[in-house]
């Protein structure tokens, strides 16, 4: 503005400058309002140009299409062992958060689980709540009475059937159960049957290891009533059992390797289904019009010369 207000001044001192030089001369000024014109007009229109007039165009459909995601996530004791740096569950949650930001168009819920399962976070697309979460996930949010995978996929498979969307195709919905595999539920297979019934993808992510890894406890490392150090190891075949029963994958952490890349690869490959489509006008920027009327007017700018006197 002040840049403005100072181009003004300093012109208008110059327009007063060539008309008391023409009169003093007694030759005629008018070429310079001519060129005031036309520098008028295509300073406003480069002003145009530069905040990009947009009009015309038409409609186009914009179609939303996605996938649901249910995690579940074992929260239990186990999931403190130290065989995977830091813990399992630190770990897990740092993988947690890839997964979040991979599917960032897709709707992602929590559930974590015990021997109980309780919903962390419903399907939603907000990444930040996601995130926070996954963060304040610990061990002491479930009761520490075993694991049982049949609770959290029942609610998973709940959540789902409840979600469904105006395509209904189950081929897009798809839950992940992490855990380090030490089931002692006894209607894991039947809540499996359901799933498999439904043609939803269901993906375990393993985390721990076979050789297995103590847990910290309030005196020092876990011990069992007979005073042994608990160790607690990584039970790949019931989660690769779980896995092949639905048509899903076994994927798995362990201190060699990281599947997750490859978990994310996986469910990124499958089709997402349509969940809503519209119409929407669209406009296309059409500044050049105006840079180009400027810069012809530029031009016969240039080619207008201001004479004040004649010899």
């Amino acid at each position: 503005m002040a840049f403005a207000a100072g181009f003004i001044l300093f012109y208008l001192f110059y327009l007063l400058r060539v008309a008391r030089i023409a009169n003093s001369l007694k030759t005629p000024f008018a070429t310079v309002f001519i060129k005031l014109g036309i520098r008028t007009i295509y300073f406003a229109l480069f002003i145009v140009a530069i905040l990009g007039p947009s009009f015309g165009g038409g409609r186009k459909e914009v179609k939303s299409i996605g996938k649901d995601i249910m995690i579940c996530v074992d929260l239990s004791k186990s999931m403190d062992a130290f065989d995977i740096q830091p813990t399992r569950l630190e770990k897990i949650k740092f993988e947690m958060k890839k997964i979040v930001e991979a599917f960032n168009s897709d709707r992602i819920g929590v559930i974590i689980f015990g021997a109980e399962a309780f919903m962390q976070c419903p399907l939603t697309f907000d990444q930040n709540a996601l995130n926070l979460f996954i963060e304040t996930m610990n061990t002491a949010l479930v009761p520490s009475s075993g694991t049982d995978f049949a609770p959290p996929l029942r609610m998973g498979l709940k959540k789902l059937q409840e979600e469904e969307t105006k395509s209904g195709r189950a081929k897009s919905k798809i839950i992940i159960l992490i855990s380090d595999g030490e089931d002692f539920g006894e209607e894991t297979n039947e809540i499996v049957r359901d799933i498999e019934d439904e043609n939803i993808k269901l993906f375990t992510l393993g985390v721990g290891t076979e050789n297995g890894g103590n847990i910290y406890s309030a005196n020092g490392l876990k011990k069992d009533r007979e005073g042994n150090v608990v160790i607690t190891r990584l039970n790949s075949s019931s989660l690769r059992s779980l896995a092949n029963k639905t048509n899903g994958q076994y994927f798995e952490i362990n201190e060699s390797k990281n599947d997750v890349s490859r978990l994310i690869n996986t469910i990124s490959r499958i089709e997402g289904e349509l969940r809503d489509a519209r119409f929407v006008d669209i406009t296309a920027n059409k500044y050049y019009y105006f840079l180009a009327a400027a810069a012809l007017l530029l031009l016969l700018d240039i080619l207008i010369p201001v004479k004040t006197m004649r010899i």
